[in-house]
């Protein structure tokens, strides 16, 4: 008598889910073939990481010990955001040129966001000015942001 709840899955979501998991693959391979000895610089930028004096404060955690030897691992993260960023971007057209439910749509709007800020605090507090700290504290905004950004389509949905 336990009855699934939920709705039947569209069949568009399947072919969504299988243009997102290709591409997944396709950029991180993209990634890793383009540049040169990411997979060392990821394993070093590991390596690296160590109690650090957080700025302005007597708090220390977690972060690289040393920034500027990281280049190549934020340039890497900061292709993958603007990336990512592109394809939210397709992908919620598709959305509303083959119907998808808002649900849908406002998650990949939120995903959106995110991305697009995420790609822009890579480049201005990784790449720039090399402010750790201050570039996961802008990463918690972006999440807030992305979060009030999905909201937002959700009620636009219902009028």
């Amino acid at each position: 008598m336990n009855q699934n709840k939920e709705s039947p899955r569209k069949p568009q979501e399947g072919l969504f889910t299988a243009i997102s998991v290709g591409f997944t693959l396709l950029l991180l391979g993209t990634l890793f073939v383009t540049t040169p000895n990411l997979f060392g610089s990821i394993i070093d930028f590991f390596k690296d990481l160590g109690l650090v004096d957080v700025p302005n404060t007597d708090i220390i955690f977690i972060g690289p010990e040393s920034l500027d030897l990281h280049m190549t691992v934020y340039t890497a993260v900061g292709q993958l955001s603007i990336a990512v960023a592109l394809f939210e971007f397709v992908m919620l057209a598709l959305r509303f040129v083959i119907p998808s439910s808002w649900a849908k749509r406002s998650e990949t709007a939120g995903n959106l966001v995110y991305w697009t800020g995420a790609a822009f605090l890579v480049q201005a507090f990784l790449i720039d000015s090399q402010h750790w700290f201050v570039f996961w504290s802008a990463i918690i905004i972006v999440v807030g942001v992305s979060l009030i950004a999905r909201a937002a389509v959700n009620a636009i949905s219902r009028i």
